[in-house]
């Protein structure tokens, strides 16, 4: 029974963990096995392909490890770098900056690139730090694809090209967790060496497998970094993998089932199918944020998100009181301000497993909730918005057509 009981379902819009499809639920619901057993190790070959594809690469070797997105940023930095090797960070949010302080915790020497937090990363600081660095003592450069704190999504393919442009052979590691199966990624074409996301993100899964890609490139710096690693060791994981039992250690035969049906899914859909309905859920968003008269806290539009809004409030409200009261009194979960942005905004997740239909009724809770804190909206100004953009825009639903 849930802690505090409400009818129906609680509506949950926070940018992660997300809503779990049915279908999934119902393939974690077993047993236990014997990961040794012929039957996981063939479901393991199967799911380390089928990964491979969300994160759209062939030249890439996926790892599936026991942990959360923190554990995923660990393994890439540990398995590619050496403790004082000089890394170039951006610091956009509260994602970021606690990648940062995992970097500087694991002794790398890093150069943070700060920007105000509602803006991208400073590419054009970047393009001076390459073309100043002909000795090339930046090893990596570390940036979060979308930053959940202040709803900002980075250009990847821009990274990529002033690193080519510089002709520069820093490792690019990206922070997929938010974006990686929702938004536009492209590991192969843009070159990125490490890349890494959550199952309790766009994947609708519980919380419990972070998942990182390594390209041919990453894999070969492991031979040279002496970073201290044991549970995050990829070097374990390849040994299993030439032996075709896959698992150093115990995996969750629960999640693995759950991942399956996951994939299955997201494949029936069709990734760019997600894609695009993540750009839906989005724009329907922000349309309803600009009917309420209110602002987003991503300052520019090329940085705008698809899998979070982040709203700026008056200073006369207080953001975590929108978010208190949509889960006292409407079963509504929305995501609170954090950090620098705490009290300022309140973040409404659209991601994973969740539809049009699905969003409308978080804007009418969003709207009745502005209502009873003392914000002046027209109820049903932002539903509006949001369903004329989407009525124009839903596609028929192609299994059913």
């Amino acid at each position: 029974m849930d802690y505090f009981y409400a009818p129906g379902r609680n509506h949950l819009f926070v940018p992660g963990p997300v809503n779990i499809p049915e279908p999934v639920i119902r393939a974690m619901n077993r047993n236990n096995e014997d990961y040794r057993s012929p039957a996981i190790p063939a479901m393991t070959k199967t799911l380390l392909e089928d990964v491979k594809k969300i994160f759209k690469t062939t030249t890439g070797t996926p790892f599936m490890i026991p942990t959360t997105g923190t554990g995923a940023w660990e393994s890439a930095l540990t398995n590619t770098l050496s403790p004082g090797d000089r890394i170039v960070s951006f610091l956009i949010g509260q994602f970021s900056l606690l990648w940062i302080d995992q970097q500087q915790r694991l002794k790398f020497n890093v150069d943070v690139v700060e920007s105000e937090w509602g803006q991208g990363a400073n590419l054009d600081v970047l393009a001076e730090k390459l073309a100043a660095d002909r000795t090339h003592t930046i090893k990596a450069i570390c940036i979060v694809h979308n930053e959940t704190a202040t709803g900002v999504t980075n250009n990847l393919a821009t990274v990529r090209k002033l690193l080519d442009h510089y002709g520069h052979p820093a490792l690019l590691l990206v922070d997929g967790v938010s974006s990686i199966c929702a938004l536009d990624f492209r590991m192969d074409e843009w070159g990125v060496d490490v890349a890494l996301t959550g199952s309790q993100k766009a994947l609708s899964l519980p919380t419990g497998i972070g998942i990182v890609c390594a390209s041919p490139k990453a894999l070969e710096a492991t031979k040279t970094a002496k970073s201290v690693r044991v549970f995050f060791d990829w070097n374990d994981y390849l040994k299993f993998y030439k032996l075709g039992t896959f698992w150093p250690y115990t995996p969750s035969i629960q999640l693995l089932y759950g991942l399956r049906a996951a994939l299955d899914l997201i494949f029936e859909e069709g990734l760019d199918n997600i894609i695009e309905r993540h750009s839906r859920l989005g724009k329907a968003t922000r349309l309803a944020v600009e009917a309420w008269g209110l602002k987003n806290c991503t300052q520019k539009e090329e940085w705008f998100s698809d899998t979070v809004t982040a709203v700026l409030v008056p200073p006369y409200i207080d953001s975590s009181e929108i978010v208190k009261r949509g889960w006292k009194r409407y079963n509504l979960s929305l995501g609170l301000g954090l950090n620098k942005v705490a009290g300022k905004v309140f973040r409404i997740g659209h991601l994973g497993n969740v539809n049009e239909l699905q969003l409308l009724g978080c804007l009418a809770g969003v709207e009745m909730i502005l209502k009873d804190v003392g914000y002046p909206v027209k109820l049903g100004s932002g539903v509006a918005a949001a369903s004329a953009y989407l009525q124009n825009n839903i596609p028929m639903i192609p299994s059913r057509i």
